[in-house]
């Protein structure tokens, strides 16, 4: 793979941290699809009078949606850029959340919300991807601070909906939701460049650029277990992030409180990420996975013993700072260990990997809690699969402490 002149100079210059800017602007609103369902569940729930498996069911397909659309506009990038699909992105997030409100039945609302999943998951891998090939002495961090735009969208949201449109139906907020990302997401993406300074192959004499990296496996046996590693570590993660509100309801605490731990479980994932990105940049996308999976299972196990409002909080708190790093490091692995021209894509294929590990994660949760009347279970299912990953990039950090460099060409 070569690269020209100018495309190099641009890497880590004031251009490609001003199209990251941008595209974490046009990615806090964008991902709202991914929570959206989350913060008017309960409403939901209330008016079609489910029960917690059902009243799940519309963010299991936006998670299903999410992750297919993870992959498939991953590739769509690849080839026609990040501005064209994010606003084609945007149409749809828009199209969807107006739709919601139309249907009368949780089937219907479930098969919306698939749409609404897949619109939104352009702001997650596919915008990460994109926005990696900016960058190569920082691509670690701004890895990271592409990908918290979706946590950040997580701790921005509940609190709109909390203070601005309280009082609000769901449909109703569901159509404030689609104007915002219309007025928002458009435009900030017409800002964008046409084409990424991504390592395409050019014609002429340019000097041919190589990337170091190790043959921990081989890259197709590599891809799959950061699949299975995926969806192992967002299942675990699933837990915490999809029932808080709900868990909160049913200690009492009322939805408000709920989701202000999930705003402040977010936000500490913010910063998680970012200290990960930056991590990353020393010691690499493995070992950073590994240590934020582990931190990650020991946050799970913390919500076992605790259940007051002080303890929920602190716990709450101490989850996100411990696994927000977690899923940026697929893709920094992604870019460290396989050859950049399918960037998109690949990035796309792992990251589809954790949303399907969120929307089963999801699912299982509430079958669980329908099954004993308690989160208790749903918490020990999750350390099972945290325990998982763990194993799966646990023996690829130690088959990469012992491989030889190899170069990408």
């Amino acid at each position: 793979m070569t690269q020209t002149p100018s495309s190099l100079s641009v890497l880590d210059s004031p251009r490609a941290w001003r199209q990251l800017g941008l595209a974490m602007l046009a990615a806090t609103v964008g991902n709202v699809g991914m929570w959206s369902y989350i913060l008017v569940m309960p409403m939901v729930q209330a008016e079609f009078d489910l029960d917690r498996a059902e009243a799940t069911l519309p963010y299991t397909f936006a998670m299903f949606g999410f992750a297919l659309g993870n992959f498939v506009l991953g590739a769509a990038v690849d080839r026609f850029g990040l501005r064209l699909v994010l606003i084609a992105s945007a149409c749809l997030l828009a199209a969807g959340h107006v739709a919601s409100t139309l249907v009368g039945n949780v089937t219907g609302l479930a098969l919306v919300q698939f749409f609404v999943g897949f619109g939104a998951a352009a702001n997650f891998g596919p915008l990460v991807a994109s926005m990696s090939l900016w960058f190569k002495k920082r691509r670690g961090i701004a890895v990271a601070l592409a990908a918290s735009a979706n946590y950040l969208s997580g701790a921005v949201w509940p609190i709109v909906i909390g203070n601005i449109f309280v009082g609000w139906t769901w449909q109703n907020i569901y159509l404030a939701i689609a104007f915002s990302v219309l007025a928002v997401v458009v435009p900030v993406a017409l800002t964008l460049s046409r084409r990424p300074a991504d390592p395409v192959a050019v014609a002429g004499n340019a000097t041919p650029v190589v990337e170091t990296a190790r043959p921990i496996v081989s890259s197709r046996a590599l891809l799959w277990l950061l699949v299975i590693a995926g969806v192992g570590c967002c299942v675990a993660m699933s837990m915490p992030q999809v029932h808080i509100i709900s868990y909160c309801v049913d200690l009492g605490y009322g939805p408000a409180v709920g989701g202000q731990m999930l705003s402040t479980m977010l936000l500490a994932g913010i910063l998680s990420r970012l200290v990960s990105g930056m991590l990353a940049d020393r010691i690499g996308g493995v070992a950073t996975l590994l240590l934020g999976s582990s931190l990650q299972c020991l946050g799970l196990f913390l919500y076992l013993p605790f259940d007051g409002l002080v303890s929920l909080y602190i716990v709450s708190l101490i989850f996100g700072l411990s696994q927000g790093g977690i899923v940026p490091a697929y893709a920094i692995i992604v870019r460290e260990y396989l050859p950049a021209k399918e960037a998109g894509a690949k990035v796309g294929l792992v990251m589809m990997a954790t949303i399907l590990g969120m929307a089963l994660g999801g699912w299982m949760s509430g079958w669980i809690y329908d099954l004993t009347g308690s989160y208790h279970a749903a918490f020990l299912n999750g350390i099972g699969w945290n325990l998982l990953n763990i194993a799966i990039i646990g023996g690829l950090w130690f088959r990469l402490r012992r491989a030889p460099q190899r170069v990408f060409a």
